[in-house]
């Protein structure tokens, strides 16, 4: 039960930690007024993410779930606000926002008056938190390949690397207590993808040891 407590804690330290390296983004663009250089779509999807796994804590009726991911869609909130506040493509961002909220009623209308309440439900909302997070972990993949082939980790963040392999490794390991395979299993990509990275890291940063190819975090 104290190891439980100490995974619950981690996961809260790591995870918020984590959405706060948002503020970094924020921080640019208000000192540039702008939104220029700055990814819009990581900070919706986080977003839509925290707002499934916060309804799959309140149906679990687990502390830890609901208060990350109410700080989360707090932040996500606060970020999207801000973009869209300096960004010069309001249409856009209104657009990819406004379909977002469709997303998240049509989930809300499924998975609160579609489906009978109990594990069927719990079962579904966990499949779909999953593969959602999943499919996140996986998607930079791309940038990865690219990091081989170019040889320079200047589009990587050592700190953000550094924050999602300590999440992703107290979710694993917080899911593995609970027995929630719903949370364990979508976590493990993370460690994979940040272990890829810190290789990555070891094997092209050392190439020029003299200057920094990769991005630290300032916030």
């Amino acid at each position: 039960m104290e190891f439980l407590q100490f995974l619950s804690w981690a996961c809260i330290v790591f995870t918020v930690g984590m959405f706060s390296t948002g503020l970094t983004d924020l921080k640019k663009m208000r000192a540039s007024k702008s939104a220029d250089n700055v990814q819009f779509l990581p900070f919706l999807t986080t977003c839509l993410n925290n707002l499934g796994w916060l309804y799959y804590g309140i149906l679990k009726t687990d502390g830890t779930l609901v208060l990350v991911n109410t700080i989360g869609a707090c932040l996500q909130s606060l970020y999207i606000l801000s973009y869209c506040h300096y960004t010069n493509d309001k249409r856009r961002v209104t657009s990819q926002t406004l379909l977002a909220g469709v997303v998240v009623c049509g989930g809300w209308l499924y998975f609160s008056v579609l489906l009978p309440q109990g594990e069927s439900q719990l079962a579904q909302l966990g499949l779909t938190c999953s593969l959602f997070t999943i499919s996140m972990y996986l998607s930079p993949l791309a940038d990865l390949m690219k990091i081989v082939r170019t040889g320079s980790v200047e589009c990587l963040s050592f700190s953000l690397t550094v924050a999602t392999f300590l999440t992703s490794t107290s979710w694993t390991l917080y899911g593995l207590q609970l027995q929630d395979y719903y949370i364990m299993v979508p976590n493990t990509p993370g460690i994979v993808t940040s272990l890829i990275r810190f290789f990555l890291f070891w094997r092209f940063a050392s190439v020029n040891q003299g200057v920094p190819s990769y991005k630290l975090i300032e916030i």
